[in-house]
């Protein structure tokens, strides 16, 4: 199979342009139309062009293969993460059901349980994505994925706070590759302009996640008793029993990496590859990653930039999804409103989390799209410290919260994945900012104590507002350094006389790659 050989902005430069008009390609084959062999190189008179200049298959269109390809990941990896959140955050729901009580949890043992999820979670990140190029995407995330729903099942059987602290263990380690190996692979399938939607659509299943907990536990609850279980009981053995069914559904569906796509046919295949190659660069994907590709990435300081952008919204993240029952139900609603008035914020993020991704893929731009919500989020956390004796407008201010934060979120990931130039530095580099930006949800879990309620949680306001700080700081440091080595590459020479191996191996770090500001 032959490719283009074009670099990520050479599709700016007239120079480089494919001639569409010679019948000869640049490896020097005569056009064969009408065979199985598909070279992007060979102009065909019955296909057509796309923005990067990259020859599409004769039988399709560019807007009816990203269609299909729309179809076959996104929803899928949707699911899987929709239910993976489902799992990790439905104890909220479960303690105002009960849980605590039943349990015999003191202080802040329940805030304990929360934080121990983390650890795994955490450590487990940058070999999960490893595994997950090893291992192919199919088997490592549907594998994942039933044990969470497993143990998610023994959550519900726990009789005490020893039981609680091993579930929520074991669920840490087995969801540690779902989110980092979700956003990887969608990056590998997509150019970095048309790439925002979907990231957003995917991570806005955590919004979906939270609307659905809030509803499903509402009709869960009313089962108390049944068969001698509390409600709660049966907030986690059903939701987990869900998330393993599919599971096992899901290893057949899963997608893998373009290179292995069986429901492509092999000129889909060479096209999805040469667009992604114009647009990003080679991606070495034939290539295993190891320790020293790992040490490299981190020769970088825009990798670290990248962790503390994530890493400052996780705090108010994590703090929601794991508060907002409790914050919501001392507005003085029973436990059956109080997971009734938890819908509707989640469903408000979903929504405007969708209408800044359009915008931001329309104008191709991502900077001022994470510092619009984060600005948002602001306001919601001002009036939460403020204003303590008017319900209605606390709980517009969760809006404002969730809408924000849960919009800034995908678009920072997005941004920061999608400058990451090749399998190695994208792997590493993705799980680097997921796993230490979840270190935040171990500040999170802290932040909103029992002995705060009385006091309106003020502290917990106060921490999630300082960490949102902290992200749009990191924004504008990240923003500010790509923009200087843009400048910078656009002076120094192109042809430095690297070979095309070694323009792979540097990835995003290879004089002919530009960053998208």
């Amino acid at each position: 199979m032959f490719y283009i050989s074009g670099t990520p902005n050479q599709s700016a430069d007239p120079s480089h342009q494919e001639n569409t008009s010679s019948p000869v390609s640049s490896s020097g084959h005569e056009p064969q139309y009408g065979n199985d062999y598909y070279d992007p190189d060979i102009p065909r008179p019955d296909s057509e062009y796309d923005e990067l200049n990259v020859q599409c298959p004769p039988h399709t269109t560019q807007r009816k293969l990203v269609t299909k390809i729309d179809l076959r990941v996104i929803p899928v990896l949707s699911i899987l993460y929709l239910l993976a959140f489902l799992d990790r955050t439905n104890i909220a729901n479960a303690s105002v059901f009960g849980l605590q009580k039943e349990l015999g949890l003191k202080t802040t043992q329940y805030n304990t349980a929360l934080t121990i999820f983390f650890v795994p979670y955490i450590a487990f990140e940058i070999p999960s994505n490893i595994l997950l190029k090893k291992l192919k995407p199919h088997v490592w995330l549907s594998a994942c994925m039933f044990l969470f729903g497993v143990v998610t099942i023994c959550q519900g059987l726990v009789q005490n706070y020893s039981g609680l602290l091993a579930t929520r263990f074991f669920l840490g380690l087995a969801e540690t590759g779902m989110f980092p190996g979700s956003f990887y692979l969608i990056g590998m399938w997509y150019k970095r302009s048309e790439a925002q939607r979907r990231y957003s659509f995917f991570f806005g299943s955590t919004s979906l996640a939270g609307a659905f907990g809030g509803l499903l536990a509402s009709a869960i609850g009313k089962m108390s008793n049944m068969r001698g279980y509390a409600g709660w009981r049966w907030i986690f053995i059903l939701e987990g029993t869900l998330t393993a069914v599919v599971a096992i559904l899901f290893f057949f569906i899963i997608p893998s990496f373009p290179e292995d796509a069986k429901w492509l046919n092999e000129e889909e295949r060479a096209y999805v590859k040469a667009r992604l190659h114009k647009d990003q660069g080679r991606s070495a994907a034939e290539r295993s990653i190891g320790v020293r590709d790992v040490l490299n990435v981190f020769k970088d300081y825009k990798i670290i930039v990248g962790g503390f952008m994530y890493f400052g919204l996780i705090v108010p993240a994590y703090g929601y999804a794991f508060f907002a029952p409790g914050i919501i139900q001392s507005y003085g609603y029973s436990p059956i409103q109080t997971q009734l008035h938890s819908v509707p914020p989640w469903a408000a993020s979903f929504t405007f989390a969708m209408v800044v991704a359009f915008f931001s893929d329309k104008l191709k731009h991502r900077f001022a799209f994470t510092l619009i919500p984060i600005f948002l989020a602001i306001a919601g956390f001002g009036i939460l410290i403020t204003v303590h004796t008017n319900h209605h407008l606390e709980y517009a201010a969760l809006f404002f919260v969730t809408m924000g934060v849960y919009s800034a979120m995908p678009v920072i990931v997005c941004w920061f994945t999608m400058n990451l130039g090749g399998h190695h530095r994208r792997a590493v580099g993705t799980a680097w900012q997921i796993g230490f930006g979840n270190i935040g949800g171990i500040i999170a879990t802290y932040a909103f104590l029992p002995q705060d309620k009385p006091k309106f949680y003020k502290t917990g306001y106060s921490i999630c507002l300082g960490f949102i700080c902290l992200s749009a700081a990191s924004c504008i440091v990240y923003a500010v350094s790509i923009l200087m080595q843009n400048r910078i590459k656009d002076k120094s020479p192109r042809d430095l006389g690297l070979t095309e191996y070694e323009k792979t191996e540097k990835g995003d770090m290879s004089p002919d790659y530009r960053y998208l500001f």
